[in-house]
């Protein structure tokens, strides 16, 4: 394989400067990215910024998957640092490492997890970026195998349904009832955490890290991971 290019370098280097600029407002002036704003941080027209980005909404996509790939990569490293045998402990450090890039970038984090950017719509682009962490639970869950617990109750035919219908979509990744209670586990790492970073939990829980910690046990009961 050829070399790049210098015009792909430069263009390359010159769109993560452009993006590396973006991250900074999101941090002082939230999602609401003003395009001007960031080519005049760059002391460049606008429209020469336009040439990398042709849009408020493709600047924030790129963004988007951006974090949505950082996120992933953190609980991956985390996660295949532990033994492949100890399924818990795989699990609760993919959780710590979705957990610690957070905190360490809670701008981003808002903007993939926080409130609807208006008049943005996420593309396709952004969805495959999006699934990494819960199907990196969901392979977990999955060598656990017939060493799951029994699900706590029957699901709902209609509720079988779509899940059924996510599986299909993803080659088998989990059973129905396994991919139900990944789900639950899912959202219920993201309510916790949201809380933590937006300052939801100021003036209620001091003891963050083993808050988060009991939490995420409590979901690796509720997927059926043995202790």
């Amino acid at each position: 394989m050829s070399a790049p290019s210098l015009r792909a370098r430069v263009r390359s280097e010159m769109s993560q400067e452009i993006k590396a600029v973006a991250r900074r407002h999101l941090a002082t002036d939230g999602a609401n990215l003003s395009l001007r704003a960031v080519a005049r941080d760059l002391d460049i027209v606008a429209s020469a910024l336009y040439r990398y980005f042709p849009s408020r909404d493709a600047l924030l996509t790129a963004l988007i998957v951006d974090a949505y790939d950082d996120l992933a990569a953190a609980a991956s490293a985390a996660e295949s640092a532990v033994p492949r045998d100890d399924l818990r402990g795989r699990w609760l450090a993919a959780c710590q490492g979705v957990r610690g890039w957070a905190l360490a970038h809670p701008a981003e984090y808002g903007l993939i997890y926080g409130s609807p950017v208006p008049g943005y719509a996420a593309p396709q682009d952004t969805v495959e970026p999006a699934t990494k962490v819960i199907l990196l639970l969901a392979a977990i869950v999955a060598d656990a195998g017939d060493r799951l617990d029994p699900p706590p109750a029957p699901l709902p035919a209609r509720l079988g349904s779509d899940l059924h219908r996510l599986i299909a979509d993803r080659d088998g990744v989990a059973t129905e009832e396994q991919l139900d209670r990944i789900l639950v586990a899912w959202t219920h790492l993201y309510g916790v955490l949201s809380f933590e970073v937006f300052g939801r939990l100021d003036l209620m829980i001091e003891a963050r890290a083993e808050y988060f910690e009991h939490h995420m046990h409590l979901m690796a009961d509720l997927a059926g991971l043995p202790a």
